[in-house]
């Protein structure tokens, strides 16, 4: 990546490194060296050092005083609180649009679908993860509360890295997918009851498979969470 230069560097580092940590190319525990991040980006230390802090203050770093800083762990609790935030606040979300019944806000989101069917078609996990993250993101923008999306980003580092494994799964793409169509489907019918239905059975699902998921990569998650894992294997529906 090459950074701009007419830009400040340590937004530019957050991002492109964020985007590294819930994508897996850096996965949990991975060593973070701000020497080499520095020479990688042409960059000095210090917005290195930006970038890292406010990735640990979102719990996707570990820095350790005089010695490595890290990638975290997947953290369930984490995942679980930024499920919870997600969902309170989209909820109102789709109500507002499906009673709206706005078409500039409909069209998008229309649009939204046929351009996650062709990464589908195309089986581009990288694009269609980044369309799922844009489809929600224009529900935000459709009612003009940017800023809330940027809050549920910030919290939302562990619950993503979470689906991230979990997209893989065979099926799961066409799942998400199919769950997308059916709230569209009830945004445009105008119910608003129908959407929250969808909503929730489409923002539960990574979290109510979190076991099977923590199972096959044991080494990515923070340890002594049985008891979290559990309330979120049951109670993470509805």
């Amino acid at each position: 990546m090459q950074l701009d230069r007419s830009r400040q560097a340590a937004p530019q580092l957050y991002d492109a490194l964020r985007e590294q940590l819930v994508s897996l190319v850096l996965p949990p525990g991975t060593p973070l060296s701000r020497n080499a991040l520095a020479a990688k980006y042409g960059v000095s230390q210090t917005p290195v050092r930006d970038a890292l802090m406010r990735l640990q203050q979102e719990g996707l770093v570990d820095v350790f005083a005089q010695a490595a800083t890290r990638v975290s762990k997947i953290d369930l609790r984490a995942a679980r609180q930024a499920h919870f935030l997600r969902l309170g606040i989209e909820l109102e979300l789709v109500r507002d649009i499906a009673l709206a019944r706005d078409q500039r806000v409909l069209a998008p989101l229309v649009a939204s679908i046929a351009e996650q069917t062709q990464h589908l078609q195309a089986q581009d996990l990288a694009a269609f993860t980044l369309a799922d993250h844009a489809f929600h993101q224009i529900m935000y923008d459709a009612v003009d509360i940017p800023e809330l999306w940027r809050l549920v980003r910030s919290r939302s580092g562990h619950i993503d890295r979470l689906r991230r494994l979990h997209l893989p799964v065979p099926g799961k793409m066409e799942r998400v997918l199919a769950e997308h169509r059916t709230l569209v489907s009830a945004l445009v019918s105008g119910s608003a009851s129908a959407a929250q239905d969808a909503l929730r059975q489409h923002l539960s699902g990574t979290l109510a498979h979190a076991g099977e998921i923590r199972a096959l990569h044991p080494d990515f998650f923070a340890q002594s969470q049985e008891g979290i894992l559990t309330h979120a294997l049951h109670g993470s529906r509805g």
